[in-house]
């Protein structure tokens, strides 16, 4: 509605969360006033006076988008040609990525190879060195052992020598 003064007035319902939005979009100008009508439990109510426009304003309104310039050939093929280079680029990016992913699992694997056949190196010298020292206190038994039967083999045949020597004490006591 159209005032006599050539402002213009018209009522805004709005709800409680976005009148404050609302209202500081509207106080971009000093010729605006905004006065409370009613406040509802669905919201509440405005009435927003606009004065007049300006001599030197322009004829547009501030806040529309810019107009579209025209757009030539070379200007899309450029644009779609610098978006095939950003693309080429990501996948390159993507591809270098998967191939360092790619080289450290190798060198994880490797690794845990090495590792695994340092173990088994390992495992079996310890296994060769008990092996050995059983061997070696098997051998150092059986000479002790052998030592001490022909000790005993040399007493049972001094014992001999001693009974042969004894023609009496064979056949018994003779008294």
């Amino acid at each position: 509605m159209a005032s006599a003064e050539g402002n213009f007035a018209f009522k805004v319902n709005v709800s409680s969360n976005c009148w404050k939005l609302l209202l500081s979009l509207l106080w971009c100008s000093s010729d605006i006033q905004v006065k409370e009508l009613d406040k509802r439990a669905s919201g509440q109510a405005f009435e927003v006076i606009l004065g007049a426009p300006a001599p030197d304003a322009k004829g547009e309104f501030p806040l529309s988008p810019p107009k579209k310039k025209d757009v030539s050939l070379e200007e899309i093929q450029r644009k779609l040609d610098a978006a095939e280079e950003r693309r080429k680029n990501h996948e390159a990016e993507v591809l270098k990525h998967l191939a360092e992913k790619r080289e450290h699992e190798k060198e994880v694997l490797q690794k845990a190879m090495e590792e695994n056949n340092n173990f088994s190196k390992m495992a079996e010298e310890k296994l060769n060195q008990k092996m050995e020292a059983n061997k070696e206190n098997r051998t150092a038994i059986m000479a002790a052992m052998n030592e001490k039967f022909k000790e005993k083999d040399k007493k049972l045949e001094e014992v001999r020598k001693n009974k042969e020597k004894e023609p009496g004490s064979e056949g018994g006591s003779e008294d």
